[in-house]
């Protein structure tokens, strides 16, 4: 290994570890107000209001987290990145965690309607932490390459990934 791309390895390394860490971090605020949203949703006092409707009330708590988790990726996690959003950035985000929904909603689905798991703990396993892992790796991958590209370069090209 020559030491000229050693530098570059640390940089996008260490790049990757600043970006996951915040990243991480946004996510857990959002993963804070997912759980807190469904939970109130499903099982307050009991019998919430969407108990019978988990898959709509986990809609519901993903959407509110989204708008949180939007504007911590767009102030802090990316901050780096172009400081005006590309047009359509927006649609693309919300495309994406409609990926992302999907991919908890199967979770929680399968314990629901699979394993016939309807407990409160087994619903935030499923839905809210496995779930959530899945969508989070999905979201950082996908934010990255299309809602926050990285700024093009003074040539006009983008940077190799």
């Amino acid at each position: 290994m020559s030491t000229a791309a050693s530098p570059g390895i640390g940089a996008w390394l260490s790049g990757h570890l600043r970006r996951g860490g915040s990243f991480l971090v946004v996510g857990g605020i959002g993963f804070l107000v997912d759980a807190a949203i469904y939970n109130a949703l499903a099982f307050w006092g009991g019998h919430g209001p969407l108990f019978s409707l988990p898959l709509l009330a986990k809609i519901i708590a993903i959407a509110g987290a989204s708008v949180v988790t939007y504007f911590g990726s767009r102030l802090w996690t990316y901050r780096d990145r172009a400081a005006e959003p590309r047009r359509g950035a927006f649609w693309i985000f919300v495309l994406l965690n409609v990926i992302a929904i999907l991919l908890q909603l199967a979770c929680l689905g399968f314990s629901r309607y699979v394993l016939g798991l309807h407990s409160p703990l087994s619903d935030n396993v499923s839905g809210t932490l496995v779930g959530q892992a899945i969508a989070t790796v999905f979201r950082y991958w996908a934010y990255g390459r299309w809602v926050f590209p990285p700024s093009t370069r003074t040539d006009g090209t983008l940077p190799a990934r």
